[in-house]
């Protein structure tokens, strides 16, 4: 079964940081695009930031744009979300998915086949 494996989560004051992992035993991250998505409570589960699989093309939605960062380490199958300058409105339940993304009209588009069960980052003081 291929599913994705996320860590790194926790608790965190507002204008903090963490890096959050992705990674999979069963299978190669790098023989996929990678993104990022959080469910907030009471919300529709929303997608954050994606990763080529050579690591060349990234996207990240407005509401994280210039505070998170994405990047892959291929030789370790591991795929990273560092949030800096973190908000309360980024408490969410944080998933990886392997997959592929693109851009239409300026509206990004995800399409992901093996999904993690999440990681918890609550922001709160």
């Amino acid at each position: 079964q291929f599913q994705c494996v996320e860590s790194g989560g926790g608790v965190v004051q507002p204008g903090g940081s963490l890096r959050l992992s992705c990674t999979a035993s069963s299978f190669r991250l790098d023989s996929y695009s990678i993104g990022w998505f959080r469910q907030a409570p009471g919300k529709e589960r929303e997608g954050v930031s994606a990763i080529s699989r050579d690591g060349k093309i990234t996207t990240y939605e407005d509401s994280v744009k210039g505070r998170f960062t994405i990047s892959r380490d291929n030789a370790k199958n591991t795929v990273y979300l560092q949030m800096n300058s973190l908000k309360p409105e980024d408490t969410a339940v944080y998933y990886c998915a392997a997959g592929d993304f693109g851009s239409y009209n300026g509206v990004n588009y995800y399409t992901m086949d093996y999904w993690g069960k999440g990681t918890l980052v609550t922001v709160s003081s």
